[in-house]
């Protein structure tokens, strides 16, 4: 599936990127089912990007949650997605392959942007870096919000959409084409690698 590209501009071409890592903890991707597509490509696209990420240098950023908060804490997200998992090491857990190693950095996010309420800003500007590569779930949800709100904070996002999953195909792919009309370059894992 091909879609249209975000153009690239501005100074935050020239500068070093990040690897956001979002949401794949089990809890989350037990709406997929295992060892089937989308979730078997898209973790398996994941590794081979962590690893090449890892290899040059490239910081890498999970961006996960916590179980068991409060209804309080959970805010409006109670509405819409109920108390969310439970304070489990097995659902909070990622797979094999794709989770955190040493020198990786876990934000703890709060709302569906890896930017709200953490310092992933902050730690971009610090390092000198102006692109977000994001993959990981959902595309619709996290991954494009948090591309948007890169965009707002005039960090270049590229979305790679075989390393991205969603509810369904169609939420997907919505996803992808809203974020490169409008914040971000969606692009697949083999030409990504290739120029970076």
């Amino acid at each position: 599936m091909c879609h249209r590209r975000g153009r690239r501009r501005g100074g935050a071409r020239r500068q070093g990127s990040v690897l956001s890592v979002h949401d794949l903890q089990q809890h989350f991707l037990s709406a997929f089912p295992s060892g089937e597509q989308p979730l078997k490509g898209m973790l398996a696209d994941t590794a081979r990007l962590l690893e090449h990420a890892r290899g040059m240098g490239v910081p890498v950023v999970y961006c996960t949650r916590i179980g068991g908060r409060s209804p309080e804490q959970r805010g409006l997200q109670l509405d819409f997605w109920g108390p969310g998992g439970a304070d489990d090491p097995a659902v909070l857990a990622m797979p094999v392959g794709v989770a955190p190693e040493p020198g990786d950095t876990l934000l703890v996010r709060c709302k569906y942007s890896a930017f709200a309420r953490t310092d992933l800003e902050g730690r971009l500007r610090a390092q000198g870096r102006g692109r977000l590569v994001i993959v990981g779930v959902y595309a619709r949800i996290g991954v494009m919000m948090t591309a948007c709100d890169a965009w707002v904070r005039d960090i270049q996002a590229f979305v790679l959409a075989d390393a991205t999953a969603d509810f369904s195909r169609e939420e997907h792919g919505t996803a992808l084409r809203w974020s490169a009309g409008r914040c971000a370059v969606a692009t697949i894992t083999d030409p990504f690698l290739a120029v970076s």
